[in-house]
């Protein structure tokens, strides 16, 4: 394969967090990007940034008829070169608290930007990948590994990933358009911060199951907030991008950060094994 055949890049959910940096460091490598967002501020904000390298593209991956005109939009500019890579990174926290009492709408809109999101989007750009003998890259997390109390529906979104980033990575190996997982552990962004906000789930007060279950969902809060002011730099996981766009053979997998690591290593463990450090973790 000739590396980066075609210089332009799709990166999905790039008005904040890691794909804004990665849209930056891309941009800054050259990359003719086009970067998705959902809102018009944020489309003004990147134009006025990337002078001209990056090209806002409105983007709502759960939208059918976003992505198409997208894709449209995409192609015209591109023409015969094609598109040198897709980054699926649009991503979101729908829905924190016990499965048991979590409303299925928030599992639903999990799953509809993280996974099915993700399907559209790649679906509808796979022609202009071929084209431009291009790449993917699906941006996947450590709870892809291990799924941790209270986050079930962004961990099993992770989980879909994972047999996602296989799957693909089989059927267009003939066509040698090669499919990267990108799984970072714990990054310093403000998802998790949004996901405080709708953890909101019901609950009456008097229900001792339900108090149970905010004890030790606070306790895990309060955990997490260490992690997350230890974890990595988004660069970090930007650089991983960039090197897995870049690289002749990229890996299948790439991971980022302390935390990916170690998830990858407890993942190997019995799950009575692992079931037990999760609960001294978290107990109740």
């Amino acid at each position: 394969m000739n590396v980066q055949a075609a210089t332009s890049v799709v990166v999905t959910g790039a008005s904040s967090g890691i794909g804004r940096v990665v849209v930056r460091r891309l941009a800054g490598a050259g990359w003719r990007v086009f970067a998705g967002v959902r809102r018009e501020e944020d489309a003004a904000a990147l134009a006025r940034e990337g002078r001209g390298a990056i090209e806002p593209v409105r983007l709502d991956v759960t939208c059918d008829e976003q992505v198409a005109a997208a894709r449209d939009r995409v192609g015209a500019a591109v023409g015969a070169q094609g598109l040198g890579a897709l980054v699926n990174n649009a991503g979101i926290v729908a829905g924190v608290g016990p499965l048991e009492r979590l409303p299925l709408e928030a599992v639903q809109r999990q799953f509809d930007v993280n996974v099915l999101g993700q399907v559209r989007v790649t679906q509808a750009f796979l022609p202009l990948l071929r084209r431009g003998g291009g790449r993917i890259v699906l941006m996947g997390s450590a709870s892809g590994r291990v799924a941790l109390p209270f986050v079930g529906p962004y961990a099993m979104s992770k989980h879909a990933l994972e047999a996602m980033a296989d799957t693909l990575r089989r059927e267009l190996a003939p066509w040698g358009l090669p499919v990267v997982l990108v799984g970072p552990g714990v990054v310093r962004t403000a998802i998790w911060g949004k996901s405080e906000q709708v953890s909101d789930w019901p609950a009456d007060e008097g229900d001792e199951v339900a108090r149970r279950y905010r004890e030790r969902q606070a306790r895990g809060w309060e955990q997490a907030r260490v992690e997350i002011v230890n974890g990595a730099d988004p660069d970090a996981v930007a650089r991983v991008v960039a090197r897995a766009l870049s690289a002749r053979r990229p890996r299948p997998r790439y991971r980022v950060g302390p935390h990916s690591g170690l998830s990858a290593l407890v993942a190997g463990l019995p799950k009575r094994w692992l079931d037990a450090l999760i609960r001294l973790r978290l107990p109740g």
